[in-house]
């Protein structure tokens, strides 16, 4: 498994009828594919989540819309970013992304996580619990997926699952990856450094070097060699071959969402900073300096703001895919 350069699909809202949701999703994917990403990845998300829309805004189930993606495309690696680990039993989530990669010819990822947005939980009835709660059911949620995708009957007796022998057939391979999505320096981090074949690090850019310094400790704890764990970011980016034009839709953008870009407000600054906004040569040295240049391994994007245009997605490969490949 490799993942380099992966594009994230985060919204469904492009302004057409429902009829037309789906073919523009498929368009999206299969022109990833052919500008030479990796993966495409879809959110595990009820609703739309802030800064990116409102809650009641198109958001698709994930693992349909995947395995839909499958046989739309045939290259790609398909992945959850990611599982919220809250929302499915665990043996039924290994069988889920099992029947993925027989479905995709071997392109599954399981991407997980703890799960954290409390609106849903609270109103379509998933519990929530505390955030130790949360990382205590992933870990355990985890002693039960990683031999199930292994091709082990695992029996669990814990607090939050049980599993009696528990049998994953059939399945294309023993070696599906699992990626997992985090910030958490401890619990995230050193689960990853169990479990996983990838960490999709998230956090500002400013903060990779200690980031990256936490997740050495936490593989050495785990006597792992941390060269073994791929490591990526993600990267909100609007890309125009005009640099006016995109800060333009940068701004279009976030007056959909209901941000004001102009307003001299701290968490106005925060979301416009984490954006990589501008052309395509302007985007690519500025991801180099602040994510690749750290030591992170590759780069997932998302293009909630131009992505559903036709060619978009092409422009940000070409941009970079020489920075990874």
């Amino acid at each position: 498994m490799s993942i380099r350069l992966g594009y994230q699909i985060p919204d469904f809202s492009y302004g057409t009828p429902v009829a037309e949701l789906f073919p523009t999703v498929i368009a999206q994917a299969r022109e990833a594919e052919d500008a030479g990403f990796d993966a495409v990845f879809v959110m595990d998300h009820f609703y739309q989540l802030p800064l990116l829309g409102t809650p009641d805004q198109p958001m698709l189930e994930c693992y349909s819309t995947l395995s839909a993606l499958a046989t739309a495309t045939s290259r790609v690696q398909l992945s959850a970013l990611v599982t919220g680990n809250t929302y499915r039993n665990p043996a039924m989530l290994a069988k889920t992304v099992t029947t993925l990669d027989v479905v995709s010819g071997g392109r599954a990822v399981l991407g997980i996580g703890a799960g954290w947005y409390e609106l849903e939980h609270r109103q379509l009835g998933f519990e929530f619990g505390t955030f130790t709660d949360r990382f205590a059911r992933l870990e355990e949620a985890l002693s039960i997926i990683e031999p199930m995708l292994r091709g082990q009957r695992p029996t669990v007796e814990g607090r939050w699952y049980r599993t009696e022998n528990a049998m994953n057939e059939p399945r294309l391979r023993d070696d599906l990856p699992i990626l997992l999505g985090g910030a958490g320096e401890k619990k995230a981090f050193a689960l990853a450094a169990r479990y996983a074949q990838h960490l999709n690090i998230i956090c500002a850019p400013d903060d990779l070097p200690r980031k990256l310094e936490a997740l050495e400790q936490r593989c050495a704890e785990a006597g792992r060699d941390r060269s073994t764990l791929e490591t990526s970011f993600l990267a909100t980016v609007v890309v125009d071959e005009d640099s006016a034009r995109a800060r333009e839709k940068q701004k279009e953008f976030l007056r959909r969402v209901g941000i004001d870009p102009d307003a001299d407000l701290p968490q106005v600054r925060a979301a416009v900073a984490r954006q990589f906004v501008g052309t395509p040569d302007e985007v690519a040295a500025s991801i180099k300096e602040k994510i690749l240049d750290t030591g992170i391994d590759g780069i997932i994007i998302n293009l909630p703001a131009t992505g559903f245009e036709p060619g978009n997605v092409a422009l940000a490969a070409k941009a970079l895919a020489p920075l990874v490949k």
